[in-house]
């Protein structure tokens, strides 16, 4: 491989879209790099080839940067992420069994009044000792904080009124049908999946829960990022463009296309057209409906590593770790976001760079313009479900507050 390549570890998921795209349609090779990308079938893979220098680089669940940094679990790689590959674009699909039971419709339900219902049905469980079981993609990824989030707030208590495991998102589908799990939280297109194969109804998107959370991410070894700086910008240029192209008018088609190749997803092309165009087959046999931003790659700074978000992550992993908070570790969680990459990547580019590197997190109800040192920004509603607001600078007084 020469100095100007790139291999990057992903996993089979429509999240993974932007590094796929730019290496097939020719954005990479614009910016004189090459990609190189290598598939796996889990997270903790995909992280261990990233950390023994078998890839360059990862698409990779952002909690899990932040942990494999902060060297829970394993000893302490220092990570850094200069771009943000989405927002958004999970769900959580119950069993068939469990939907009946909830009196889950045929469109997404609210949050509030799925939680209710099913509290009751964990309660139920609960005292004749047989919980509910729902799957998450890894102990570290924002589905299991997303799952938790919801769950908390709508007072089922995780880990002691129901359980929470790990399954790998090709295989969560199958997970439901063999009754592992009453429930899953994973991305597209294996919450699709589940629903055209009978076995699953999709409850919630995951935007209901936090709208405009952070989901996948670029991961580099923060050692190499900085011995490649130079590269590492073109490499987020070559991104951008190709997250620039792929919400374009016109390209979802031929974007489903490469996608569901045997080699990317290896999965049903409609599936995967459905999550690119935000459209979601609810349960089987039924007609999508349209969630607008059900993924999130483009508008809105959304490829803008946020220290805010990072924070964010921190903070659910304080509380779902059961450990203390940390003003170190904290500070350590925020800086493996790295907006000073970003912006120098793009710097002349027209691309809207945002002034600040953190913010008030689920504290907009309406589009607002907010400042920039290049372009016009304009943010979107990032409401969590609860209307909580999250202020990274002050995490105790947040964790405080959801005791």
């Amino acid at each position: 491989m020469t100095a100007e390549s790139f291999r990057i570890g992903f996993l089979p998921l429509v999240d993974a879209a932007l590094p796929i795209l730019a290496h097939e349609l020719g954005f990479a090779k614009a910016e004189g790099i090459k990609l190189e990308l290598v598939r796996d079938m889990t997270w903790a893979t995909v992280r261990d080839r990233l950390l023994y220098g078998h890839t360059d680089a990862a698409h990779m669940i952002a909690p899990l940067t932040i942990a494999t940094t902060l060297g829970r679990d394993r000893p302490a790689v220092p990570l850094a992420v200069p771009f943000v590959l989405g927002l958004n674009g999970n769900a959580v699909t119950f069993s068939a069994k469990l939907a009946a039971e909830t009196g889950l419709a045929d469109g997404l339900g609210d949050p509030v009044k799925i939680g209710t219902a099913l509290k009751l049905i964990a309660d139920a469980r609960l005292a004749v000792g047989k919980r509910l079981r729902f799957g998450v993609v890894h102990r570290y990824s924002s589905h299991n904080y997303m799952l938790r989030y919801w769950l908390a707030g709508v007072g089922i208590r995780p880990d002691q009124d129901i359980e929470i495991v790990v399954t790998s998102p090709p295989f969560a589908a199958d997970a439901l049908a063999a009754g592992e799990v009453d429930g899953i939280c994973v991305g597209e297109p294996w919450n699709s999946i589940a629903v055209d194969s009978g076995v699953g109804h999709i409850a919630l998107a995951t935007a209901q829960i936090w709208r405009r959370g952070v989901e996948k991410v670029l991961t580099m070894r923060a050692t190499a990022l900085e011995e490649r700086r130079g590269e590492v910008e073109a490499l987020v240029r070559s991104l951008h463009s190709a997250a620039a192209h792929f919400v374009e008018p016109g390209v979802a088609e031929e974007s489903a296309d490469i996608l569901a190749r045997p080699e990317y997803l290896d999965a049903p092309r409609d599936a995967v057209l459905r999550a690119i165009t935000d459209r979601i087959r609810l349960v089987p046999g039924g007609e999508p409906i349209h969630y607008p931003d059900f993924m999130f790659q483009y508008r809105e700074a959304a490829n803008f590593p946020w220290r805010s978000q990072a924070a964010w992550l921190y903070s659910q992993m304080v509380r779902w770790d059961y450990m203390a908070f940390d003003d170190d570790a904290a500070a350590a969680a925020s800086n493996v976001f790295r907006p000073d990459v970003y912006r120098a990547a793009l710097a002349g580019s027209g691309a809207p760079l945002p002034g600040a590197s953190s913010k008030l997190e689920g504290g907009l109800d309406e589009p607002i313009g907010a400042g920039s040192t290049q372009g016009r920004l304009t943010l979107g509603s990032d409401r969590f479900f609860d209307g909580r607001a999250f202020d990274p600078d002050d995490i105790q007084g947040y964790l405080a507050g959801i005791e």
